[in-house]
């Protein structure tokens, strides 16, 4: 009985042999085939493993380069970057309980429910949760000791003046690039380059290992400026004062340096504080000297006076006949405000009288009258290098009427931005040559280009001078102890295709010291709404101020005697034809 149940059995385990030989063949099939591709992937596929072991550990860190400074021509900074950190998280290993979310959320100074929003995404292995923070906030928050969060370090910008040079230097968004003015425009120069470093990271976020620099950071350079940071704050103090005062709109003003070309001072009212731009409107950003344009008004008269004298049909003191003291031409009469029987070359700038341009105007050819204005720099935009300068509007000569030639000769009918204006100019200061322009420290003379005779240009420049003497339309622009030459400009403003009744541009333009002129200042004042609007009243007293301080601060020589100055006789004199 047991024999024959041992013998079925045996029965039953034996196998047949190709079975088993089947079996080994496959295992050693598989074997081959693990062999195989450990062989193809070590050997021909390492990049592969290489980079998917990278994903997993190895990180290319960024090393943030160092903004450049930019400075003022003295050394003084008006753009510094400090280091600040970042507030980063995992949001899958972020763990806060009730307590510490909320010291985190005071700490970081955000809503809960952004806080909710940004960790809400677990498969997101990085989200920033606040950048730029302060060292103390972020040590305090690292002092949490929360796990899942960490920090960064990263760069802010800062600019100690603040407002009174916010629109010239701009500022940069929160990776540290320049995004208006200054900072923007040399962008290339200032930001520099970034390095970056291999490292190691376990997990959570841990440097482990420091493996090689892939490339180091280069710096940003520093820009010194042309700008002189005191002249700069006098600028901007008397024209925020005067904008107050009068109840205006807005103000600009330029200085500029004739000698090299150099922009002593840009201001711009109303400003804005660079270092915090939370409620930033965009009105606010617009650099309105350089990219807003107007029609200059009177302040365009000696250039058409200049045009007469180089044709040597007329000089200093040959009579216009300007009587009734207004014209029409198509319908459209041209007036004085202080209308007179004739006028002398000479007393149509110190009277600024329209009458006496546009006759001026009307004997000239006007193709010759668009191409000084062309060479001038008026419908161009400014090689200046700044982003958003405005290039004006002058339109051909072939489409001008007689009315239009006319209108032109004392500033209507074109269009220009403060800085053209004020480099305009500067072929009286010079003795006739136009000054290119640079807002970058520049210590050499400035290579210019001849528009007119030195004759004329000086001709000009003492007709200027009685332009702000008693009698003048602009004796507010004169300064104790040194000699000045300018001009008043006051243009109704343009609204629905015409002009508005009660809305005015005032303007003044002028150079000191007459006598070796070296500084050209530029003023201008939209909409006074206090009582005054001539540019005589509101645009030359600042001027004078500016003028006055940026002369001692240069320590230019007085062509003139030190002593106070007589009080204009009357409202009237700082009156001129609009």
């Amino acid at each position: 009985m047991i024999s024959a149940v041992g013998a079925a059995a045996q029965g039953l385990v034996r196998l047949p042999v190709w079975r088993a030989r089947f079996v080994l063949a496959a295992l050693l099939a598989a074997f081959a085939a693990l062999a195989l591709r450990a062989l193809y992937l070590q050997a021909l596929k390492t990049d592969f493993l290489q980079e998917k072991g990278d994903a997993r550990y190895s990180r290319l860190l960024e090393m943030p380069a160092t903004r450049g400074r930019i400075l003022e021509r003295n050394g003084e900074a008006l753009a510094v970057s400090t280091p600040v950190k970042s507030i980063w998280a995992i949001p899958s290993d972020v763990e806060l309980k009730p307590g510490q979310k909320g010291k985190l959320v005071a700490l970081l100074g955000v809503p809960a429910g952004e806080l909710d929003r940004k960790l809400a995404e677990p498969a997101r292995d990085f989200t920033y949760l606040k950048r730029q923070v302060s060292p103390d906030t972020a040590e305090a928050i690292a002092q949490l000791g929360l796990r899942g969060i960490y920090e960064s370090r990263e760069y802010r910008r800062y600019y100690p003046a603040g407002e009174v040079t916010a629109h010239l230097i701009g500022f940069t968004g929160v990776d540290d690039a320049g995004q208006e003015g200054i900072e923007l425009a040399h962008q290339d120069s200032l930001g520099g380059r970034a390095g970056s470093r291999r490292v190691l990271k376990d997990r959570l976020g841990r440097v482990v290992e420091d493996v090689e620099a892939i490339r180091a950071a280069q710096d940003g350079k520093d820009l010194t400026l042309s700008i002189d940071g005191k002249i700069q704050s006098l600028a901007y103090s008397a024209l925020k004062s005067a904008v107050l005062q009068h109840r205006a709109k807005a103000g600009a003003l330029i200085a500029l340096d004739v000698r090299t070309g150099e922009v002593l001072a840009l201001a711009n009212v109303p400003s804005f504080n660079p270092n915090n731009r939370a409620r930033l409107s965009g009105a606010q950003l617009r650099n309105r000297a350089i990219t807003d344009l107007f029609e200059p008004g009177s302040t365009l008269k000696p250039f058409t006076v200049a045009l007469a004298l180089e044709t040597g049909k007329v000089g200093p003191q040959t009579m216009i006949a300007t009587a009734p003291g207004r014209m029409t031409l198509a319908n459209y009469t041209i007036r004085d405000v202080h209308p007179a029987a004739a006028l002398s070359v000479s007393q149509v700038l110190q009277k600024s009288s329209n009458v006496g341009a546009a006759k001026l105007a009307l004997a000239m050819p006007r193709e010759a009258m668009w191409d000084l204005f062309r060479r001038l720099g008026f419908g161009a935009a400014p090689q200046l290098g700044f982003p958003g300068a405005a290039a004006g509007r002058l339109r051909p000569y072939r489409s001008w009427r007689p009315v239009e030639q006319a209108t032109m000769a004392y500033g209507h009918g074109i269009s220009v931005s403060l800085i053209q204006l004020a480099r305009a100019y500067t072929v009286f200061a010079t003795d006739g040559e136009l000054v290119p322009l640079t807002l970058v420290k520049n210590e050499l003379a400035a290579t210019s280009e001849r528009l007119i005779s030195a004759q004329t240009a000086r001709a000009v420049r003492a007709m200027l001078e009685t332009a702000v003497q008693p009698g003048g339309t602009g004796p507010r622009a004169r300064v104790m102890g040194w000699r000045v030459a300018g001009k008043t400009g006051t243009a109704h403003k343009q609204e629905n295709g015409g002009y508005a009744a009660d809305k005015y541009l005032a303007s003044f333009v002028g150079l000191a010291p007459v006598s070796a002129p070296r500084v050209v200042i530029a003023v201008m004042i939209d909409e006074p709404a206090a009582g005054q609007h001539y540019g005589g009243s509101v645009a030359a007293p600042v001027f004078a101020q500016v003028m006055q301080g940026a002369l001692r601060l240069l320590g230019v020589p007085h062509d003139a005697p030190f002593e106070p100055l007589e009080a204009p006789a009357g409202l009237d004199e700082t009156r001129e034809s609009t």
